[in-house]
């Protein structure tokens, strides 16, 4: 293990020796299955969490160019994704991905299985429901793996201070972290940021991010069917469920706040928010028994006082907005002018955000212009290179924050990024003893209904 801080050691000699020291403590055990065995170079990666997320992560992984990568292992709880997964991602790099079915895991102990199929300094990619992040991550830290990690990170109070940790443990290690809030990536915003902090709009007195759509991936949910478990029924359908992703708040409305606070550079304080259930049955009748309230609406407040509105739906038939503003003493920046870092940037004398006013656009470079590569080549360089790249504090502590407005909506409290954080609301405890039998960290009434929001009866925590 000297070798993963010892940075007199080049990538191909540490590639080598661990190679070495791994294949042969593994044929002596007799407990790792085949890997590859190429090129001292080439880095092996595994997916953990075989969604549409972890393809594209892999994907992007596969794709960057400056050096060989081989996609040995792969895990998740549902074998149909898994093999979803791997014929994807087969045909679309075929010599770049060998995993046989050997290499090809199932079960809440897949994550284990697939990163031993890696030696230290090889990636580990984790796209399961957030809440299993920390439990990965540890493993990863005592495997000595670098990893890339889907957002959001953390879902409470206390698995956020269990990630700080993990974070500091990680960086002690000299191990190589990515955190998927692409929007950091992004070309465009990263000019923005830097004009923003040297004064082009002012000071940034308010900010404004709207996510308003119609329903998407699993923000709703039927009762469960028979023939699956409650558990993996929520791990299933984990935007339905706080426990399992911060419900569709945290998984949809966190890269735009992540970005108004980078914009901002500073984290807020404080939030007070509403929101409501308003239609929570299917066109066919069927009553819905999530987690998710359909509308949100979060007043952040800054250290310094200035306010961030972030806005929230999730109901058809209504205006779509996804976009997002910062509000200047001098000028208005857009931020994202569609999606969650949707191109171009730009910056506006005056609070009106017409071409007559404009100051500047963001320019791109065609090979630059995709954020979610981007992520991947600016981890891949950090780990050939060996630079210092760790984004898992950042990532908690946005996870955080987004937390932090969910759970001052859920229930009608003004609530302060130190009460959150020094919440005792673990939701989700023992994860990493979770097996394929477990019961799940939300029961159901005598109806198949899981607890709600209730927000002003449930004050001190969110269901």
């Amino acid at each position: 293990m000297s070798n993963i801080t010892n940075k007199s050691t080049s990538r191909r000699e540490f590639l080598k020796n661990t190679g070495r020291i791994a294949a042969t403590t593994a044929l002596a055990a007799g407990i790792v299955p085949r890997v590859y065995a190429g090129e001292s170079n080439t880095i092996k990666v595994v997916l953990v969490g075989c969604g549409g997320r972890g393809t594209g992560a892999a994907d992007n992984a596969l794709s960057v160019k400056n050096g060989p990568m081989k996609l040995v292992a792969m895990g998740d709880v549902f074998e149909n994704r898994l093999k979803s997964s791997y014929n994807n991602l087969k045909n679309m790099h075929a010599n770049k991905v060998d995993v046989p079915e050997d290499r090809r895991f199932v079960g809440f102990d897949a994550y284990k299985k697939a990163m031993d199929c890696l030696s230290p300094g090889d990636v580990a990619i984790f796209a399961t429901p957030p809440a299993f992040r920390w439990v990965h991550f540890t493993y990863a830290i005592r495997k000595g793996l670098n990893v890339f990690m889907e957002k959001p990170v953390t879902v409470d109070g206390p698995t956020t201070r269990r990630m700080f940790e993990l974070a500091k443990e990680a960086t002690a290690k000299n191990l190589k972290v990515g955190v998927g809030l692409m929007s950091r990536h992004s070309r465009a915003l990263e000019q923005l940021a830097k004009r923003i902090q040297d004064g082009e709009i002012g000071d940034i007195i308010l900010q404004r991010g709207y996510r308003m759509h119609g329903p998407i991936g699993f923000f709703s949910s039927p009762p469960k069917p028979p023939g699956i478990s409650d558990l993996l029924y929520q791990v299933q359908r984990f935007h339905s469920f706080i426990w399992a992703s911060g419900g569709n708040f945290s998984d949809f409305y966190i890269h735009i706040i992540d970005h108004l606070c980078w914009m901002k550079d500073a984290w807020p304080v404080k939030a007070q928010a509403l929101g409501g259930r308003h239609y929570r049955k299917s066109p066919e009748g069927v009553t819905y028994v999530d987690q998710n309230f359909d509308t949100y609406s979060v007043e952040y407040t800054y250290p310094d006082g200035s306010k961030f509105i972030m806005d929230g739906r999730c109901i058809l038939g209504c205006k779509d907005i996804y976009n997002s503003f910062a509000h200047g003493s001098k000028g208005i920046a857009i931020v994202s002018k569609s999606g969650d870092c949707g191109m171009p940037s730009s910056t506006y004398k005056g609070q009106n955000p017409e071409r007559s006013n404009m100051i500047w656009q963001s320019k791109v470079k065609p090979e630059e212009s995709n954020p979610y590569q981007n992520e991947w080549n600016d981890l891949m360089d950090a780990i050939r290179n060996d630079k210092p790249y760790n984004e898992v504090e950042r990532g908690a502590r946005t996870s955080l924050v987004t937390s932090l407005g969910r759970m001052a909506a859920h229930t009608g409290q003004e609530t302060t990024y130190d009460q959150i954080l020094n919440s005792d609301h673990e939701m989700a405890p023992g994860l990493d003893k979770f097996t394929m039998d477990s019961p799940a960290p939300l029961q159901p009434d005598a109806d198949g209904r899981y607890p709600v929001p209730q927000p002003g009866i449930v004050k001190d925590r969110e269901y």
